[in-house]
């Protein structure tokens, strides 16, 4: 196992000392407890761990979709915390790019239109060689003028992973992109996550339970009961699946 920092260690996303807690008293539950970790830009970084671990609170915090508790939270070298609800929203529009489980697409919109909304939103216009080079990576290029429900559960997401891309987000966030996909358009979908890092620099941060998909990335951050517990760099499926083992053994000598 290695959890040494890339050769080019410029921080694309950090969070330090970050601890989010939901509910008060006893009923209270601590997602996340005293975390502290950097993701590097053009890199692709899964974060794993068992149901309750916090993986998903820790991606709504960085993403600027939910306030901690306590604790610092940057992307770039903006810390965001001090932010009112306009600049976040601003930051989440320009700096940010989100793939989720459920495609998220609008479902009267076609594919293109669904790919420049996020622009359109906030009242910009692709840059016309990027727009094409992202359409290039995503292979939609017969399938721009098709609404959603012409398009195979693949071909949505690829229509989300090129929204993500358009606007050239300082990081994109990924939920469970696989989630809902079966094993084929799921390769496909994690071949583009990869070649948005390695073709375009792209930093990319994936929420996943999968092995398989974890073996795509550079690096693995492991969650349990709320904190950072093991790192995995250049990882594989064997070497991810017996970290995981190796919490869950830790977990059941524990009762948790």
């Amino acid at each position: 196992m290695s959890t040494s920092a890339p050769a080019a260690t410029t921080v694309a996303a950090r969070v330090v000392g970050l601890t989010k807690t939901y509910g008060k008293g006893e009923a209270g539950v601590r997602a996340l407890d005293d975390v502290s970790v950097d993701l590097y830009a053009g890199e692709f970084t899964a974060v794993m761990g068992p149901s309750g671990s916090g993986k998903s609170t820790l991606m709504h915090v960085l993403a600027a979709l939910d306030r901690p508790t306590s604790g610092e939270v940057w992307i770039g070298d903006r810390s965001i915390g001090a932010l009112k609800d306009k600049e976040l929203t601003l930051l989440r529009r320009e700096e940010v790019g989100f793939v989720f489980q459920s495609f998220n697409l609008v479902p009267t919109l076609s594919a293109e239109e669904n790919i420049v909304l996020p622009l359109a939103i906030s009242g910009r216009k692709p840059d016309p060689e990027w727009f094409d080079s992202v359409i290039a990576t995503v292979g939609l290029r017969d399938r721009l003028s098709h609404k959603p429900n012409e398009l195979s559960g693949g071909q949505q997401q690829r229509v989300a992973v090129a929204r993500a891309l358009v606007s050239r987000p300082r990081i994109v966030f990924a939920d469970e992109p696989t989630g809902n996909l079966d094993s084929r358009s799921g390769a496909e979908v994690l071949d583009l996550l990869r070649a948005a890092v390695d073709d375009h620099q792209q930093t990319v941060v994936m929420v996943t339970h999968d092995p398989v998909a974890a073996a795509y990335t550079d690096r693995v951050v492991f969650l349990a009961d709320g904190r950072v517990v093991e790192e995995l760099r250049d990882p594989d499926r064997d070497a991810v699946l017996a970290v995981m083992a190796r919490m869950s053994a830790r977990a059941e000598e524990t009762g948790r």
